[in-house]
């Protein structure tokens, strides 16, 4: 007889009131990739994406899955409550299951610790025959050799934006406010070429992202990959370093390949400010050599920016924004310096007694400030970091970005515009 899966991506409704009219927002690719694993001769499987889906607590279900990360870690027992309330078991794993197994566990039948590959599959097959241990731990890196395609077809609505893939894991880098070295073996790996142009093929729409956190973590991988991938005449982006778009041809691979834009980490325009969080692999005085170098290959760039570095003082918004404007920067993802649950710098301000709150709620990078800012109020880091995206997504700033830039001209003007509607939603609502 087979068993009722619900299967839930989870999003509390502060971060998708912030989030909903951005253009470019593609599937978490977690809960559709663990589906593939399924045995559907045993577990009838339904998927909710809170993002654009209501979970509906009165259907019947054996188990829920949920996948959970900080800031949403609260939202998450909360809903494990309720099924649990019903008598419904319910598994969790995810980045802080994997930060904080012994908090999670109090909240949650089971608990998957780590990379899945493994420790999935063992889960199902343990729970259907009524075995299930209550934690499995990965003990090793998994291969990513062999893995299967994406459950997709399980992804409701969002046609364009549930081309999300994989083809790497891990970054070589160590920033301290990055938490991928407690969360993954701590190794970079790649996945065999010819299964993730499989992978790709599948994707019905003609634009799709990698989800890799360093798609040039391996530059001859990535060309090898790239000019397979150009034979598929489709468009994408992925996140990369700054440094490894030096390579200018490694970015006429990309070009042809169908990229249209990389996400980077600058982070900030302040060479002390990097050296603070260990991101001294950017170099502030070459990176408009670099992005002149983008723009050239026909590549935007998504600039990751975070404010509230100990070297930030409060004129470091409108000197971001002047510095955004002038390089012709085509789009920025903004965020609140976060120090995320056993990362470096996380230790380091909470033995400093800077942390404001214990509450994960506070911990999601966007809406709100986690910690005491040294040179500041945290609310007057909230406030100049609001001012900095109202500012950045102006129509002023936008054209003036796109005149330097004159890249993806169309596509920038949609994602900029979403960007703006987005913030404008944003504004009515006051979340410090």
């Amino acid at each position: 007889m087979r068993k009722n899966i619900l299967m839930i991506t989870p999003e509390n409704k502060e971060i998708n009131n912030f989030r909903k009219k951005q253009y470019n927002n593609f599937i978490q690719i977690t809960m559709p990739y663990l589906a593939a694993f399924i045995d559907e001769s045993k577990y009838n499987i339904t998927l909710v994406d809170e993002y654009n889906q209501d979970i509906e607590y009165d259907s019947k279900y054996d188990l829920v899955v949920i996948t959970v990360n900080t800031p949403n870690a609260i939202h998450c027992y909360n809903i494990s409550q309720k099924f649990r309330e019903q008598n419904v078991k319910v598994v969790m794993g995810g980045p802080h299951v994997t930060l904080l197994p012994n908090e999670a566990i109090e909240h949650c039948d089971y608990i998957i610790v780590g990379e899945a590959e493994e420790t999935w599959p063992q889960f199902l097959n343990d729970f259907y025959n009524n075995c299930a241990k209550k934690q499995y731990i990965c003990e090793d890196a998994p291969s990513l050799k062999g893995i299967p395609i994406p459950r997709r077809d399980l992804v409701k609505g969002r046609y364009f934006t549930k081309g999300a893939v994989f083809a790497t894991r891990g970054c070589p880098y160590k920033c301290s406010y990055c938490n991928l070295k407690q969360i993954y073996c701590d190794s970079f790996r790649t996945r065999p070429i010819n299964e993730v142009i499989e992978d790709i093929k599948s994707i019905k729409s003609k634009y799709f992202v990698f989800w890799d956190d360093n798609f040039f973590g391996d530059i001859e991988y990535a060309k090898k990959l790239m000019t397979e991938l150009a034979k598929l005449k489709k468009k994408w982006a992925a996140q990369v370093t700054l440094e490894r778009c030096q390579d200018e041809e490694l970015l006429k691979i990309a070009k042809k390949s169908g990229c249209i834009y990389f996400f980077v980490g600058l982070e900030s325009f302040s060479q002390d400010g990097l050296a603070s969080v260990n991101k001294g692999i950017n170099n502030v005085s070459k990176y408009k050599s670099i992005i002149n170098l983008l723009h050239k290959n026909g590549i935007s760039i998504q600039a990751g920016i975070i404010f509230g570095l100990d070297t930030d003082k409060k004129d470091i918004f409108e000197k971001t924004l002047n510095a955004c404007n002038e390089l012709g920067v085509d789009g920025v993802t903004v965020s609140i310096l976060t120090p995320l649950p056993r990362t470096p710098i996380y230790e380091q301000m909470k033995s400093e007694g800077r942390l404001i709150s214990n509450k994960w709620t506070y911990y999601n990078g966007k809406t709100r400030v986690a910690f005491k800012p040294k040179n500041m109020t945290a609310g007057e880091l909230y406030d100049g970091y609001m001012w900095f995206r109202k500012e950045f997504y102006s129509i002023k700033s936008i054209f003036r970005r796109m005149s330097v830039s004159k890249t993806n001209l169309l596509y920038n003007f949609v994602v900029n515009l979403g960007y703006k509607m987005s913030i404008l939603d944003t504004n009515k609502k006051c979340y410090k």
